[in-house]
């Protein structure tokens, strides 16, 4: 099958709800990927964020057939050593108490707004339902997380909305105390926004809403769908915050390219949802557990140093061009952001960079690239070469 074959038949059977570069992708490894005609490209992008050890990486895709070969699913109502052990890992090295296995960031962050809704029925009863959010967020493409999401542009054609979200400005406090009451039960955010342009929050607003959370027992509910298992240098970006949230979610590269998700509870909401009270059933899937493990053994603190290093040469490199196309940088680890200017839209600059064969995102106004963790300095190298060659 050659390229027009591919995009035909794509156009014949998929529904075209993604406005697709004119790209197609045949295989990979490490940050470099082919298509179908042999021609080489630069991964910025990670499949969003989600191929977090590369492409083809041996000891993940041995793991996976291996677990493959011996159970590829079998029903939560049945205990799994991958998921238990899983389950483990991740709340030993993030602090937290016990995990709950989903497949999608979406449906992590539906978790923990029933998390959120139940712990202040529970001790409270109706009426404490309504979970502040920010403007400029992203959560999800459902009805409820699409709500939780503080854009406008993503709140059309789908009415009715459900109830029970309001939107605070990021970074003031006076606008969430503006949007508080006596309804509220949780606060819900990103530390970096993603899709909003990659935009970090400042600890000290973070921190005053972790004060203000613990005054009032609401629950702060910090999405890591995009930021977490390593993205940003550390295993979530809520532990270069100095908090520790009452649940975190995860998704995208915790499974290096499987479809996983899930969240993580504190000691003081770990109980909160029992038998019967919330399920999915390929939550914990054995085979995607066995990948995330490999996942979590290869982001070790060395590997989580280096993710650092790189993102500080990433941008130095990018503010260093002079390009009269790109402006400042911002981010945390392998999460870029790249300021737009000259005149071109983000859209265009990606076009001509992928182009040239160096894969890149869009969020917001601005450029977005988020790598493969384990992206060699060779690799890295020859992205910039065709960034600087393309935007100069």
């Amino acid at each position: 099958m050659d390229h027009s074959e591919l995009t035909a038949l794509d156009r014949r059977y998929v529904m075209q709800t993604y406005g697709r570069f004119d790209v197609d992708i045949d295989h990979g490894t490490g940050a470099t990927l082919y298509d179908l005609a042999g021609r080489e490209y630069i991964d910025f992008t990670s499949g969003i964020g989600v191929c977090s050890i590369g492409y083809a990486n041996p000891k993940w895709a041995d793991a996976v057939a291996a677990q493959a070969a011996k159970l590829g699913h079998v029903s939560n109502l049945f205990y799994t050593q991958p998921c238990a052990k899983l389950a483990e890992q991740l709340c030993t090295r993030a602090g937290m108490a016990a995990a709950f296995f989903a497949n999608s960031g979406a449906e992590s962050n539906e978790g923990v707004i029933k998390l959120a809704r139940k712990y202040s029925f529970d001790k409270y009863g109706k009426g404490r339902g309504t979970i502040i959010t920010l403007k400029n967020s992203f959560h999800g493409r459902t009805i409820t997380t699409l709500t939780a999401t503080g854009q406008d542009v993503f709140h059309n054609y789908f009415f009715p909305f459900d109830e029970g979200f309001r939107y605070a400005r990021a970074g003031s406090m006076d606008s969430v105390q503006e949007v508080a009451g006596h309804d509220v039960c949780a606060v819900m955010l990103e530390l970096v926004q993603g899709e909003g342009g990659v935009l970090p929050m400042e600890p000290d607003f973070v921190h005053d809403l972790a004060v203000l959370c613990a005054e009032r027992d609401w629950l702060l509910l910090v999405d890591e769908v995009q930021t977490g298992i390593g993205r940003t240098g550390t295993l979530f970006a809520f532990q270069q915050y100095g908090i520790l949230p009452d649940a975190v979610s995860f998704a995208k590269g915790i499974a290096g390219g499987l479809p996983m998700g899930g969240f993580l509870a504190s000691d003081r909401t770990r109980a909160v949802l029992g038998p019967g009270t919330h399920a999915t059933t390929f939550g914990g899937n054995p085979i995607c557990a066995a990948a995330a493990q490999v996942v979590l053994d290869t982001l070790d603190e060395d590997a989580l140093a280096a993710v650092r290093a790189k993102g500080e040469y990433l941008r130095a490199r990018i503010e260093a061009l002079g390009s009269p196309y790109l402006g400042a940088t911002r981010g945390l680890g392998l999460m870029i952001g790249v300021e737009v200017k000259g005149g071109a839209t983000n859209r265009e600059l990606a076009g001509r960079l992928i182009q040239n064969g160096l894969l890149v995102l869009t969020a917001g106004t601005a450029l977005r690239l988020l790598p493969p963790l384990t992206i060699t300095q060779e690799e890295l190298d020859r992205g910039l070469a065709i960034l600087e060659e393309t935007l100069l």
